[in-house]
């Protein structure tokens, strides 16, 4: 038996439910982990019976040991139990991910009935097999909420351990987990075109943007940054990198550029954020004597407009090889508080693409440095451009991105 044991199936549970899977959940605020508790607390706000079921860590605390059972905001919350072995090395995740998966499991075999909807998202990977096979038993409808498309993520990133004929079954074993989904919710239109690739039929594909909101998260100016004030950064260019520095970003490109500036004592660059690259660029900057980077860790959320705003423009990278695989969540938050975007990426890519169409920014090869000092240099030296292209950035927010775009399309998918 799974530690912590089965949830007691109730009377009050045969009614229809929505079950959101995610490993990480409401008080955490890593990025999908805010995105479902929005929807999560939205959904049970228009009278659904929702529950999530989840993991009790945090994000950064592999051993927060969150409470097993509790309601919160009209959400009825389980905790399943897992290992605890933590972000930190690959074998470890690997071990928290298969606990998961089969707590997870148990708990929604238990909890799903005839005609309740399952949402399942895509942390652990591959939870959708998982989830379509105890959907199908239970006779419970599934949709795919896919923030990446594994294994292709692990595949193209050099993760993977399996041979190819494995890659090839994991594959379509998952495939077939889309295909017996009601919907499948991808992030953009590169991500859908990846689907097609794979043979998914185009009606069970519905593209649902992530969000930032609207409401809390709107343009700080620099002379009101509380944090530009605190981190000695007020008379600075500032040149940001908010988020995950993870595996699938490729920032030896920054760094390079932000040595090529290092006489420049008007550019500053400002990492937000944590991940695996983390220590290595902090041995980078430390090896080559930098004076125009600094290091901060995650912002509470309800400091991220000021976070976001302390930079007069955001780096987004990925690696081209993952494009139409995922789509990088910091985009949002960057448009909403209206600051130019310098994409390192495919130049054909969706990101590269929109920024390029509403004129918000700049698109640049992943490896051209020489680019990236080009156009950094062009938005300090000329600040109604910089701010004529924040501008554009939250124009495209406003037109695209908010939390209530996102919510009234995903009310219409749960209850149509």
């Amino acid at each position: 038996m799974v530690p912590g044991g089965p949830p007691k199936v109730s009377k009050a549970m045969e009614k229809k439910k929505i079950i959101f899977l995610n490993r990480y959940f409401y008080p955490d605020h890593s990025a999908t982990s805010q995105l479902l508790t929005d929807l999560a607390f939205h959904m049970a706000a228009q009278d659904q019976i929702v529950y999530v079921i989840t993991s009790r860590q945090r994000y950064n605390n592999a051993s927060a040991n969150l409470d097993a059972r509790t309601i919160t905001r009209g959400v009825n919350i389980y905790r399943v139990w897992t290992s605890s072995f933590g972000r930190a090395n690959l074998l470890g995740r690997a071990f928290d991910y298969f606990s998961f998966y089969l707590s997870a499991s148990w708990t929604l075999f238990r909890l799903a009935h005839k005609g309740d909807l399952v949402v399942a998202k895509t942390d652990p990977p591959l939870i959708s097999i998982c989830a379509a096979y105890i959907c199908k038993l239970r006779r419970a409808q599934l949709i795919n909420w896919l923030q990446g498309l594994f294994p292709e993520v692990a595949g193209a990133l050099g993760a993977g351990s399996f041979s190819d004929r494995t890659y090839h079954y994991i594959r379509k074993i998952r495939n077939s987990s889309l295909r017996q989904a009601r919907k499948n919710v991808v992030l953009g239109d590169s991500m859908k075109k990846t689907l097609w690739a794979n043979r998914i039929n185009p009606s069970k594909i519905k593209v649902i943007h992530n969000w930032a909101d609207e409401i809390a998260i709107n343009p700080v100016k620099s002379g009101d940054n509380s944090l530009r004030h605190s981190w000695g950064l007020e008379k600075k260019f500032v040149v940001g990198y908010s988020g995950n520095m993870g595996r699938t970003h490729d920032l030896d490109v920054i760094m390079s550029a932000a040595e090529k500036l290092k006489d420049n004592k008007q550019i500053h660059f400002l990492f937000i954020g944590n991940g695996a690259q983390l220590k290595n660029l902090q041995l980078f900057v430390v090896d080559k004597m930098l004076e125009n980077v600094m290091f901060q860790p995650y912002q509470e959320r309800d400091q991220l407009a000021v976070s976001l705003s302390a930079a007069d423009v955001h780096l987004i990278s990925l690696k081209p090889s993952l494009e139409g695989l995922i789509m990088p969540r910091k985009f949002y938050g960057i448009t909403a508080v209206g600051r130019p975007v310098i994409y390192l990426g495919d130049q054909i890519g969706e990101i590269a693409s929109i920024v390029q169409e509403v004129s918000c920014g700049y698109a640049v090869d992943g490896d051209d440095v020489d680019g990236l000092v080009e156009s950094i240099s062009n938005l300090a030296d000329d600040p109604d451009l910089c701010r004529g292209m924040g501008i554009q950035a939250r124009k495209l927010f406003d037109a695209r991105f908010t939390k209530s775009q996102a919510l009234d399309a995903w009310t219409q998918l749960l209850t149509g």
